[in-house]
């Protein structure tokens, strides 16, 4: 494994997906490779860490993936890099369970890789210092390299924060980041505003690069890195690229929908299907496919964009209705409904669901997700383990018809109404759910198999 760090914190929101995007484009400038990670399931933070270090962001997450996968795909996207930077979720200790088995301490721990805690000041003096004895005595296997003054008041109060750690602690600190409102990303309720959608993204991450470089020691940072040299717990290579057959799937990409996973994307192209990307903004005709995709994203935001571009809206319905097989997860469901109503407006969508979407201020659904295969499941997966996945909504689905028929039985999470997900519609398969494909969740596989037994039923008849 390539010299690594972990960016956490003591808590969230102290900065550190801010931090982790200025270090990735700053080590950058000191010609490094840079290959990030997002412990967690988040879509928002690696476009912005993927933009930044030149290079995707994959992420690396214990409720959806077990710990080969991990591992694998940690020793996989970081092989040829110069340096990794894994940027954690909530802070260094929060997890799922008492014991932190799931935790970002446990996650740097299992991949032996240092610690780089950020640490909002505000407010703070002499009591950051036993803030930072208590997070290095908490777990003992736990390496706390340094740490990143974040939000600091001034000269002054960075001076102040600096005697006491010297003086009370044995943490190097390795820099400071003033208070400034520039290097704020906007925030909407799933976490960072998304860079495919920020036309000023890449300036964005110019100004908070130059903050990291004037205020952050980058060889403190890369010697930090460098104490993780011991390699990590590896498996053997078990990713299957088998090709199966080929198949075309038109996939949503553009600022409404781009909640995709890297990876899974590429799962896509080794099985042997070519993904088309369209634009539900902007083209006026579905292209030349034998099914869709159309994950997360935002379109509240854009409805009213989306509701002009009525014939792509209708070539999309009637591609539905006529039973060729679609996917959509979370917002792609949202803009398949009749109508989306959001701060006191209300806009058309598809309408190949039955049922509309109103828009809340406290969100319907977040977190993780374990949901149980019906038998009227379209995908049939043969395993009895449930599927691991999670949510974010602040949408609700109104309205479905009581004869609704339901993929999932919802066994922890919301879904759509507490007890359900996966909406089946002719071949629509549509949830709140997020999927990642992973080891126990072969969803791409199912989805590929699914699409080529309607061509051949269809060829057949």
């Amino acid at each position: 494994m390539p010299p690594t760090i972990y960016i956490s914190a003591a808590h969230k929101s102290s900065g550190k997906t801010t931090i982790s995007i200025g270090l990735c484009a700053a080590l950058q400038t000191r010609g490094l490779n840079v290959q990030p990670f997002k412990k967690g399931p988040d879509y928002i933070d690696p476009l912005w860490l993927g933009l930044a270090a030149g290079n995707d962001c994959h992420n690396l997450d214990f409720f959806t993936m077990t710990k080969a996968e991990i591992s694998q795909d940690f020793n996989d996207y970081s092989k040829t890099a110069d340096i990794a930077l894994i940027e954690g979720n909530k802070g260094l200790y929060d997890g799922l369970d008492l014991k932190g088995a799931n935790s970002n301490a446990a996650l740097a721990i299992y991949l032996n890789t240092p610690v780089i805690l950020v640490l909002d000041t505000r407010g703070m003096t002499r009591g950051i210092a036993p803030l930072i004895l208590g997070y290095q005595q908490f777990e003992q296997e736990i390496n706390i390299a340094g740490v990143i003054l974040n939000s600091v008041g001034g000269s002054r109060h960075e001076s102040k924060l600096r005697n006491v750690i010297e003086h009370y602690t044995d943490v190097n600190v390795l820099g400071a980041v003033p208070r400034h409102s520039n290097l704020n990303i906007e925030e909407r309720h799933l976490g960072l505003m998304p860079s495919n959608e920020k036309a000023d993204a890449q300036q964005r991450i110019n100004a908070i690069k130059k903050a990291i470089l004037a205020g952050v020691d980058l060889d403190k940072v890369i010697d930090s890195a460098k104490q993780s040299i011991t390699p990590c717990q590896t498996v053997p290579n078990q990713r299957k690229s088998v090709i199966i057959e080929t198949c075309r799937i038109g996939i949503a990409q553009d600022p409404a929908f781009g909640f995709y996973y890297k990876a899974d994307l590429q799962v896509f192209k080794n099985l042997g299907a070519t993904l088309v990307p369209f634009n539900t903004l902007k083209d006026k005709t579905l292209p030349d496919v034998d099914a869709l995709f159309i994950g997360g994203g935002f379109p509240e935001v854009w409805m009213t964009e989306l509701a002009k571009n009525k014939i792509l809206q209708i070539q999309i319905k009637q591609f539905i209705e006529a039973g060729h097989p679609a996917y959509a997860e979370c917002g792609g469901l949202m803009y398949l409904c009749k109508q989306i109503s959001w701060q006191g407006q209300t806009y058309p969508m598809v309408g190949v669901i039955d049922g509309n979407i109103i828009m809340h201020k406290k969100p319907q659904g977040r977190g993780y997700v374990r949901l149980k295969q019906n038998k009227e499941s379209l995908w049939q997966n043969n395993s009895e383990i449930e599927i691991a996945a999670h949510e974010f909504h602040y949408s609700e689905l109104t309205n479905l018809p009581k004869n609704s028929q339901f993929a999932y039985q919802v066994k922890r999470g919301y879904g759509i109404d507490g007890q359900h997900d996966g909406l089946i519609y002719k071949n629509l398969l549509a949830n709140y759910t997020h999927f990642k494909n992973t080891e126990n969740n072969q969803w791409i596989h199912r989805f590929i198999q699914f699409i080529l037994k309607y061509q051949s039923q269809k060829t057949i008849l």
